[in-house]
């Protein structure tokens, strides 16, 4: 009998205090956060990981990938979220195992619908 391990990539951890301190939570492979503050009352840093440097980390502004956006390619390291939207955190989120373009992170904004392969929490 040969046993066979599973990685999946993307990984996203989210920790609830700045510098990676606090309670620790886990995400892996194409997934959507669409309301932050629901799932989490309090998130301080994030690592993500992937071995493609095509791998993509969107983080929005409001929740249900509303507002401004930033976007990650690669593995990122965010030591502060309050840093990133004027002293707010992001309020939704998408980590993807290849490239999400400017546009199509647009068209999600814009419709609210995810590329498919995508699990939406």
């Amino acid at each position: 009998m040969r046993a066979t391990i599973s990685q999946l990539y993307p990984r996203l951890w989210l920790y609830s205090k700045k510098n990676y301190c606090g309670c620790r939570y886990v995400w892996r492979g194409n997934r959507a956060l669409r309301n932050l503050d629901r799932l989490y009352s309090h998130l301080g840093s994030l690592r993500f990981y992937a071995p493609s440097k095509e791998a993509t980390l969107v983080l929005f502004s409001r929740a249900n990938f509303q507002g401004h956006f930033r976007i990650y390619r690669g593995t990122t390291n965010i030591p502060d979220l309050k840093s990133l939207f004027g002293g707010r955190g992001p309020g939704s989120l998408i980590i993807s195992s290849y490239c999400l373009k400017a546009e199509q992170v647009r068209m999600i904004r814009r419709t609210g619908c995810l590329p498919p392969g995508f699990l939406v929490v």
